[in-house]
């Protein structure tokens, strides 16, 4: 079994990131959408249950999960949906079945590449209206304003894929495609027909990431109503990426601990 039920090992960030991001008011999630995990000392997963409330989450709604099994099933063509939902079971605890989000794949996947100790995966209405739209594909190839591009940095998008190991195969290709391409995680990552998922090294950086991901889709639904947007330079983005005082700013806002 490599899920394991343990509330002695959800922390009190987890659950204060998980409750935060589930404010009805952020229009984040409804229900029980969305998910956090934690990545432990010990390289496993914490990571939220299926079928919790994350504004109500509690310590008891996450599962711990190995990352390495996960791993192998996402990579095997064998593998099937029902091995992935039997490696995600913890058993039945209190009377409740405890089972790792169906969704838990795409924070396993962030650690194939480096370890990261926060992942949230949200649903606002802002972006996933964009990204259902003819424009999603494209809408965040470029830049539209220079806070965007110190918060989220290169984003990535990903094709919709049905949420499960269907979504955990491709999201872990489109993720190596874009490491090798570019030397590092996306902070932000824009899944088609589907939300966001954000990895960062502290909560705060997951919730400045999934802020500026509302606000990115705000504004081009804004310029897309008067003519089309106008994006930066690329050239320029690169060259405000290199710069000391904008790399200090970005491990800043995207909550790193160093």
């Amino acid at each position: 079994m490599s899920a394991v039920w343990d509330p002695g090992l959800v922390s009190d960030e987890l659950v204060a990131l998980t409750r935060s991001l589930g404010e009805r008011s952020r229009d984040l999630v409804v229900l029980a959408e969305g998910n956090t995990s934690e990545l432990l000392p010990d390289g496993r997963l914490v990571v939220k249950a299926s079928g919790s409330n994350m504004r109500t989450s509690t310590a008891e709604d996450f599962v711990v999960v190995d990352v390495d099994p996960l791993v192998e099933l996402m990579s095997s063509p064998t593998a099937t949906q029902a091995d992935l939902t039997a490696a995600l079971d913890a058993g039945e605890h209190e009377g409740r079945r405890r089972r790792a989000s169906i969704e838990t794949l795409v924070h396993v996947a962030a650690q194939v590449f480096a370890p990261t100790a926060f992942v949230g995966h949200t649903h606002p209405t802002a972006v996933v209206g964009l990204l259902a739209s003819v424009q999603g594909p494209t809408a965040w190839d470029r830049h539209v304003y220079s806070d965007e591009a110190v918060v989220i940095g290169r984003p990535l998008y990903v094709p919709y894929a049905t949420p499960g190991i269907d979504l955990g195969r491709v999201y872990l290709a489109a993720l190596r495609r874009h490491v090798d391409a570019h030397g590092e995680l996306p902070r932000l990552v824009l899944l088609g027909n589907h939300g966001i998922v954000v990895n960062a090294p502290g909560p705060d950086g997951v919730e400045a990431a999934s802020e500026m991901a509302v606000k990115g889709a705000q504004v081009r639904l804004a310029a897309y109503s008067v003519g089309g947007v106008v994006p930066l330079e690329p050239a320029k983005v690169e060259e405000f990426f290199a710069r000391e005082d904008v790399t200090e700013r970005r491990a800043r806002l995207g909550g790193s601990r160093a």
